[in-house]
C-alpha cells in the first residue's frame, strides 16, 4: 500500500478544505466538467513523435454492427477478458457486471466494497492484471468519503454466482476527490506497467504541483509502487499540467495518447510523453504566439461542444476517441500523420459516449452513458455497441 509522503498529504488536505467550502460544477457551458469562465489561450508546443507504419486512409468510417447489451445503469469502465466477454462497472450503482460477449447476457458479479458516488465520482476504470491468465486479478480505479484509490480483487469464476469477487486490496490512495473532475481511466501499457489519469478537482492550482496527485497521469508498478524509471524520483507522477484525464491508449509504436476535458474552449487529444508538462491551468488547446512555450501542445482540439472527451482506443492506425457532450466518436489518423485531421462519426446517434475499447482488428466497444443523471435515457439506455471501423 503506498503511503503519501508529507507534502502530498498537505496539498491534499488543502485542497479537501477548498472542496469542504463548496465545490461547484460552475456556470460554464457544460455542466458534465464543471466548465465555468473562459481562460486567455496561450501558446503550446510540442512535437507529435515519430511517424509510424503506413498511414491510414485520409477518411475513415464507423458503423455499428450489433447491439451486444443494453439496460446497463451508469456504465463507465469495461475491461476485456480472456475468450471475448466484458466487465463493466456501474459508476453509480459501485458495481461489476459480466457481459456474455455473444449473447449480451448480463450476470452481476457484485458490488466493490468503500465505493462512495456522488458527482463524478464512483467506480470507474476498470483494468486486467498483465499477469491475469494466473493471478485472475482485475483493478479499479473509485472513489471513497476520503479520496480516489487504485485497488485490486480476487474474481474467481470457480465460486457461486454473488461470491466471485475477493475484498478489494488498495494499491494507492490519496488521489484527490471532488464533485468534478476525478479522473478514473487506468490501463496497464506494454510494459506492464499501471497509467492512471487524475483529475484536478476543480482546483487548478493542483495540476501544476507536481507534489499533488491530481491533475495527472501516474505510472506505477503493479503493487501500487511509483514505477523505478518514472521521470520524478520517488513520485508515482508521469506527466502533469492536466485538467481532467479519462482516456489512455497505446498504439503499435508504443506511443501512449491521452483525452483530456478543456474548460469553455478547447478539449484535446495529446501524445504523453514522460515529464512533461500540459498546460492547465496556464494552457487551454495548441495556443497561438510565444506564450506558454515549454507546455506540450495537443495533437489535436476540439470546441468543448462537439467533444467533452471520456475514452480512447486506437485501431485501423487511428485513435477513436469517444465524446460525452459532443455526442459522436472521434477519429484521429496518427500512424504515419504529421497533422491529423480529425472526423467525426455517429453524431447524436446514440446519446453521449462514454467508454471506448479496441476489440482486436477493425472492432470497437462503445459504451453509452445516458443513464448516469445528466443524460436523457431512452428505452434501453445504456448500451455497449459494437462498432466497425477503419
Amino acid at each position: 500500500m503506498i503511503v503519501q509522503r508529507p507534502a502530498v498529504t498537505a496539498v491534499l488536505a488543502a485542497a479537501a478544505l477548498v472542496f469542504a467550502a463548496g465545490c461547484s460544477s460552475g456556470g460554464g457551458a457544460d455542466p458534465d466538467q464543471g466548465r465555468t469562465s473562459p481562460k486567455p489561450e496561450k501558446s503550446s508546443r510540442s512535437a507529435t513523435g515519430e511517424p509510424g507504419a503506413e498511414a491510414p486512409p485520409e477518411k475513415g468510417s464507423a458503423k455499428v454492427t450489433r447491439t451486444l447489451a443494453t439496460g446497463l445503469k451508469s456504465p463507465w469502465g469495461l475491461a476485456a477478458l480472456p475468450g471475448g466477454d466484458l466487465l463493466v462497472s456501474s459508476r453509480d450503482e459501485g458495481t461489476i457486471t459480466r457481459i456474455d460477449g455473444d449473447s449480451g447476457k448480463k450476470t452481476e458479479l457484485g458490488s466493490v466494497p468503500g465505493v462512495s458516488p456522488g458527482g463524478e465520482g464512483g467506480l470507474m476504470g476498470l483494468a486486467l492484471s498483465p499477469s491475469y491468465a494466473s493471478d485472475h486479478m482485475v483493478y479499479a480505479y473509485f472513489t471513497t468519503e476520503s479520496d480516489n484509490r487504485i485497488a485490486r480483487l480476487l474474481y474467481d469464476e470457480k465460486k457461486p454466482s454473488g461470491e466471485q469477487l475477493g475484498a478489494p486490496d488498495t494499491i494507492f490512495k490519496g488521489i484527490p476527490k471532488g464533485m468534478i473532475h476525478n479522473g478514473g481511466r487506468i490501463a496497464f501499457g506494454p510494459d506492464k506497467m499501471l497509467y492512471a489519469g487524475t483529475g484536478e478537482t476543480g482546483d487548478t492550482g493542483l495540476a501544476q504541483d507536481k507534489e499533488s496527485l491530481g491533475g495527472k497521469i501516474l505510472r506505477l508498478t503493479p503493487d501500487g509502487e511509483p514505477a523505478p524509471d518514472n521521470p520524478f524520483d520517488d513520485s508515482p507522477v508521469y506527466t502533469y499540467g492536466h485538467r481532467n484525464v479519462q482516456g489512455l491508449a497505446w498504439d503499435e509504436d508504443k506511443r501512449l495518447w491521452a483525452s483530456e476535458f478543456g474548460q469553455d474552449t478547447w478539449d484535446e487529444l495529446n501524445e504523453i510523453k514522460a515529464g512533461d508538462n500540459y498546460g492547465w491551468p496556464e494552457v487551454e488547446g495548441k495556443g497561438d504566439g510565444d506564450e506558454g512555450e515549454g507546455f506540450h501542445a495537443p495533437i489535436a482540439r476540439w470546441k468543448t461542444s462537439e467533444a467533452s472527451p471520456s475514452g480512447v482506443a486506437y485501431a485501423e492506425g487511428s485513435v477513436w476517441m469517444a465524446g460525452l457532450r459532443g455526442q459522436r466518436l472521434w477519429r484521429v489518423p496518427v500512424r504515419g500523420v504529421d497533422d491529423p485531421k480529425p472526423q467525426s462519426f455517429l453524431s447524436g446517434e446514440y446519446g453521449r459516449l462514454r467508454t471506448v475499447l479496441a476489440a482486436g482488428g477493425d472492432k470497437l466497444w462503445l459504451v453509452t452513458s445516458e443513464t448516469d443523471s445528466r443524460g436523457t435515457p431512452e428505452k434501453g439506455d445504456d448500451k455497449i455497441l459494437e462498432v466497425t471501423v477503419k
